[in-house]
């Protein structure tokens, strides 16, 4: 969705409040007849951050995006945008907002240029005596400069994603939405809109970027919100969640049986694999492990504790698995 800006005189710029959540919710929930989108999710997108809000196809977060925007009523829970609440607050909220919402939605026979006048013309709280000038610096943010005299209709679909963008960022904004903002961008694409998103950080806007890319999220974002089936299974920052799964002890001998022995009696359950021994370390220290190990005569050729990959607790947490390429 392009920026959706309504009609109404231009609303204080200081939106929101220092140390007031950028996007926040309580008990937020959709439903559509008898279907649960949304479960009771409680958000918390703290100021200034990069929020990836992550979860597979299906998961309710486009669902969620569009509450917070106030493009669908919640059937229960409230919601809050940069402090204001929403739908509410809408008229003073929105202009400090750039969104993508469900793909661009362009005019097919105009420019990309002339679609992003059109647009900004239609907002009643935007300079018309700068629009040009804001056109312009918002294609060249996106890579589309050269491109600009284009139709749109001759876009591939990297282009409109990139426009669509685009159109968000017409004006500064204190808080960008952005859902699934690389979907059919090539990886040089894919890397631009990344380094976007973290100079748009850089200027001090907040980004909730919602995405079902493992490795997207693990590259832009310092905060994470888990879907899963509608419920918001887990939220915090990238340590937080690393935290909650605990290391893998990996061990290299050819002394797999003993060392499970030993092991054992150490309250570390354990198994082999060949000469690879996995187990829980029991929070114990590698030092320990490996003291005993040795004074048993276990030879240890290899030894380590493995921190789990994020791919790993986000299948722990959802019970499915996330594309993981960019």
């Amino acid at each position: 969705m392009p920026d959706a800006s309504p009609a109404t005189a231009p609303a204080d710029s200081s939106a929101g409040t220092s140390g007031t959540p950028a996007v926040a919710s309580a008990g937020l929930t959709k439903r559509f007849g008898h279907q649960v989108a949304v479960d009771h999710i409680d958000l918390d997108v703290p100021a200034g951050s990069v929020y990836g809000f992550l979860g597979p196809n299906g998961s309710g977060k486009t669902t969620t995006i569009r509450m917070l925007l106030g493009l669908i009523r919640p059937t229960e829970g409230t919601c809050s945008l940069l402090g204001r609440p929403m739908p509410a607050g809408v008229l003073a909220t929105l202009p400090h907002v750039g969104a993508l919402v469900e793909g661009p939605a362009f005019q097919p026979y105009l420019s990309g240029r002339a679609n992003l006048h059109r647009l900004d013309a239609a907002d009643r709280t935007a300079d018309a005596r700068t629009a040009s000038a804001r056109v312009d610096a918002a294609l060249d943010r996106v890579g589309l400069a050269a491109a600009a005299s284009k139709r749109y209709r001759a876009y591939s679909l990297g282009m409109r994603q990139r426009l669509a963008i685009a159109a968000a960022l017409l004006r500064p904004r204190d808080l960008l939405v952005l859902d699934e903002p690389t979907n059919g961008l090539d990886p040089q694409g894919t890397r631009e809109v990344r380094h976007l998103v973290a100079s748009l950080a850089g200027d001090g806007a907040t980004v909730l970027v919602s995405s079902h890319l493992l490795s997207e999220v693990e590259q832009l974002c310092t905060h994470v919100g888990v879907m899963s089936s509608g419920r918001l299974v887990a939220q915090g920052t990238l340590g937080d969640l690393r935290a909650r799964a605990a290391p893998t002890l990996e061990l290299t001998t050819p002394d797999a049986a003993g060392a499970i022995r030993v092991l054992a009696g150490l309250g570390v359950t354990a198994t082999a694999t060949g000469d690879r021994v996995t187990g829980d370390p029991a929070g114990l220290a590698p030092e320990k492990l490996v003291a005993e190990l040795v004074g048993a005569g276990v030879r240890v050729r290899g030894f380590a504790l493995a921190t789990p990959s994020l791919e790993d607790v986000f299948v722990g947490l959802t019970g499915e698995g996330f594309d993981v390429g960019a």
